[in-house]
């Protein structure tokens, strides 16, 4: 009996070390397919899981509401929030973001990013009028990296326009980030830190499930963050080769990192009970 209570009490204790208290969700619109009942048990075993905020990585998607307030996406999140779920909401993302970054240069890139992050502001507001759900962040869908922000320059605008815009909100602003190994991994460091300092909650995706870089040098990478900077652990493992669109499969993330780190899992789709979401897409 004694040997069953150790191994009961132990067995407690690795499941709150590996509680995931910060789990991504990325809606698309087939999931509109999934009916309310199966989302309370997708949210239901999100929280028995650990998870205490869910960070939704966009409420629009180029012309896509999911429905606007009344809407399949709205309705999931407030069946999250029944569980007792904090939400951090992701606000704008222009299907073309990626592209235009790569169209664009000096002038015109800045004034991309003012219009992009004035949309993104047009949707906070329109989901604190109409969605109202409460909420412990909100989050900029257009993710940082340092092959498009590889120049000082690009750096010091985007750190401008990051500290206006967080200003105009009235949660915290959390933004990601990932490496294509074009700063060195101090400088590229030292730029996160300093998005961080403006009050930003700034994540980096560890790129284990894309693998787009080699072990050696994604390590060099994660060890060189501060404490200061969260990490997205990517729970997946991509399959799809380039040229193809993506698949990838679920795995069973490791920490590799210090546990100084804030930590979040990257996504909803790939963990065990997410499965309705896997078979829809």
């Amino acid at each position: 009996m004694r040997h069953l209570l150790i191994g009961f009490l132990l067995s407690m204790i690795l499941a709150q070390a590996n509680a995931e208290e910060r789990l991504f969700f990325q809606p698309l619109n087939v999931d509109s397919s999934i009916d309310q009942q199966t989302w309370e048990r997708i949210w239901r075993s999100t929280a028995q899981a650990g998870v205490k905020v869910v960070v939704v990585q966009w409420t629009a998607h180029g012309e896509s509401t999911f429905g606007g307030r009344d809407g399949w996406l709205a309705n999931s999140l407030r069946a999250a929030q029944e569980q007792g779920l904090q939400l951090v909401l992701g606000l704008y993302m222009d299907p073309a973001y990626y592209q235009r970054h790569a169209e664009l240069d000096g002038p015109g890139l800045e004034a991309y990013w003012q219009y992009q992050l004035g949309l993104s502001l047009a949707q906070q507001r329109l989901l604190r009028e109409q969605w109202q759900l409460p909420v412990v962040g909100w989050y900029l869908p257009m993710e940082l990296d340092d092959v498009q922000f590889q120049a000082p320059e690009r750096r010091r605008v985007l750190y401008r326009q990051l500290q206006n815009f967080a200003t105009k909100l009235d949660a915290p602003l959390h933004v990601s980030a990932y490496t294509g190994a074009r700063l060195a991994p101090d400088i590229y460091a030292a730029w996160l830190y300093e998005l961080q300092s403006l009050g930003l909650a700034v994540w980096w995706q560890d790129g284990e499930g894309t693998g787009n870089l080699s072990k050696t040098v994604r390590r060099a990478y994660g060890q060189a963050l501060p404490c200061e900077v969260g990490i997205i652990r990517e729970a997946f493992r991509q399959v799809s080769g380039d040229g193809e669109p993506f698949r990838a499969e679920p795995v069973e993330p490791k920490r590799i990192y210090p546990e100084c780190h804030a930590d979040a899992l990257f996504s909803l789709g790939y963990r065990p009970w997410g499965a309705p979401l896997r078979e829809n897409r």
